[in-house]
């Protein structure tokens, strides 16, 4: 054969021993790795006996008919009762001594709430610094009139109607017409009911404690959180929704209830001696422009004045004149100054009483 005439095999040999030493490594290394691939790749490929048409059949029936996904049961959130408004008491705890207001008697409020909102001092809001519900205002809810009720249960008896109770103090059941929203809520005692029917305090004891509350006694902070004055028996939202806000942030959506509300906290404030803000002063005398007669309240636990009887003058008299057996033992002054004694010596012998030195 000659030199021209080279085969297939010997030409490509010696094309491949023609190329340089680092080209002829590499394309070794190529080689190696196919072949590798093929020994392994026919390892692992399933076995041409095997009928893989099922799996396949499975896999497109599944796509084509998704089981279905149920749809989640929709929920009904349940209030949360608030800080100043947790659980119906299981126990009542009557208050370590009697209730305390600041104001000295009722006088104090015996005028139109416009006039009684004027007497408020104006200031700015105290810090919230060291405001404990429970420390400062004591726990919720406890009997503080003594009458063997927490004050929770005597509010629900107070503002529900059709009432039943369980024993003489636990309400169970009630219809509420609610004075923030014009809607009516029907009470049902319970781990997931009780939470529906709140009690709001008129003037929240945040507010409070942000404008004067700091320096009331501790008797007195007490019987503000369960004063009848200061409480109402509302919706969860509303409660919820107002939060320590005053009447500047936050008014009942009923406006038809506005005056009340803003007359319970002004009464509040006046029988607390608490302060309001401006802001809060501007939105209250706002609502009382549409009612300026509304006569401000008495909390039933401020004591009523104190009267004093004006002593009686000494009765005119006649010596020795007949005097009524109404006034026996009574004295009276004669024209002549001296003083006499109405039966002073016994009745008569005819049982009549004489005005007798």
């Amino acid at each position: 054969m000659s030199k021209s005439a080279l085969t297939p095999r010997a030409a490509a040999k010696k094309w491949f021993l023609g190329l340089r030493l680092s080209t002829r490594i590499g394309l070794a290394a190529i080689a190696v790795a196919a072949l590798v691939a093929i020994i392994f790749g026919s390892a692992i490929a399933p076995p041409t006996d095997v009928d893989t048409s099922a799996a396949s059949n499975v896999r497109a029936t599944h796509s084509a008919s998704p089981s279905p996904t149920p749809s989640p049961t929709p929920t009904v959130a349940t209030p949360k009762f608030t800080d100043d408004d947790p659980g119906d008491p299981t126990i009542t705890v009557a208050a370590d001594g009697s209730a305390a207001v600041a104001i000295a008697s009722t006088d104090g409020t015996k005028m139109t709430t416009v006039a009684l909102l004027a007497t408020l001092p104006i200031k700015g809001r105290a810090p919230m610094t060291g405001y404990v519900r429970t420390a400062q205002f004591g726990a919720a809810w406890l009997d503080v009139d003594h009458n063997g009720c927490d004050t929770r249960n005597d509010i629900l008896a107070r503002d529900l109607t059709s009432i039943t109770r369980s024993g003489p103090c636990r309400v169970m059941t009630g219809e509420l017409a609610d004075p923030y929203v014009d809607q009516t809520i029907s009470f049902v005692r319970g781990n997931t009911t009780s939470a529906f029917v709140q009690i709001d305090h008129v003037v929240a004891l945040g507010d409070a404690w942000q404008t004067g509350a700091q320096q009331l006694t501790q008797a007195q902070r007490i019987s503000l959180a369960n004063d009848p004055l200061n409480l109402l028996a509302v919706d969860a939202h509303s409660n919820l929704q107002k939060s320590d806000g005053d009447a500047a942030t936050w008014l009942p959506a009923k406006k038809s209830f506005r005056c009340d509300y803003v007359t319970r906290q002004v009464s509040v404030k006046a029988t607390y001696g608490l302060w309001v803000t401006q802001a809060e002063h501007d939105a209250m005398a706002r609502v009382l422009d549409s009612c300026a007669d509304a006569q401000a309240m008495t909390s039933t636990f401020t004591p009523a004045p104190v009267v004093v009887a004006a002593p009686v003058a000494p009765a005119a008299v006649s010596p020795g004149a007949f005097c009524p057996d109404a006034l026996v033992g009574q004295s009276g002054v004669a024209a002549n100054g001296k003083t006499y004694v109405c039966g002073g010596k016994g009745a008569d012998a005819h049982g009549h009483y004489r005005w007798n030195a």
